[in-house]
């Protein structure tokens, strides 16, 4: 869904990445501040019900762990082991967020139904990313869903900031929606793969997945 305002996003960046390529830090040293960042923001602001700041913070590491791939073009350095390092800590950046929403819904927001909501967007999430990196590792390709990594976590960080400035009701609707939308585009997933299993059972050809570049798959 989001997928349109990658190059113009990718445009605005570029004057960013080409500043840091004069300097030595490198494409992996921010995925790893950046998830750092993320992680510690979530986990100690969400939380403590500082909902405003916490995606303040976040959102601030999450562009700059946008900048990774940017970086790595402009000073050449794209590879299959910063392709994996960015696809795995994107991991553990979601698990920080959505697990940082489930304890304020514990400790501060009083709901055990939306701590498990929160918790089944950290799962399902993860199980659509798992879905496509299993199936291109059989040489299928899983892209589709109207639900990636992207979509998913600016409804999240959008719906917890808003919160934090005492929107009613906006947080649920969000891990609502994230919910839903993960679990269908799971089962979007499971489809397509299931198509091209068959029609591969069969004798057709299935193409290759195309694992260029540094972007992670989701």
């Amino acid at each position: 869904m989001l997928k349109v305002l990658r190059p113009a996003l990718a445009r605005l960046l570029e004057p960013v990445a080409g500043a840091l390529a004069r300097t030595p830090i490198t494409p992996n040293a921010l995925t790893i501040t950046g998830t750092i960042g993320v992680s510690a923001s979530a986990l100690t602001l969400y939380p403590t019900g500082h909902l405003f700041a916490g995606t303040m913070v976040c959102w601030f590491f999450v562009m700059a762990d946008m900048l990774d791939g940017a970086l790595a073009r402009v000073k050449g350095t794209t590879g299959v082991f910063g392709a994996f390092l960015d696809s795995t800590l994107d991991r553990v950046g979601d698990a920080a967020v959505f697990g940082g929403l489930a304890a304020w819904f514990v400790l501060g927001g009083h709901s055990r139904l939306m701590a498990g909501v929160a918790l089944f967007c950290l799962v399902a999430g993860a199980l659509v990313s798992y879905a496509r990196a299993r199936a291109e590792g059989l040489g299928l390709r899983c892209d589709v869903g109207i639900a990636e990594r992207s979509e998913r976590l600016l409804v999240a960080l959008v719906a917890a900031g808003l919160a934090g400035l005492g929107v009613p009701y906006v947080l649920p609707a969000g891990l609502w929606a994230v919910a839903a939308a993960s679990a269908f585009t799971f089962g979007q997933r499971v489809l397509a793969v299931r198509k091209q299993a068959a029609a591969a059972a069969e004798g057709g050809k299935v193409a290759a997945p195309d694992s260029g570049g540094r972007e992670c798959p989701d």
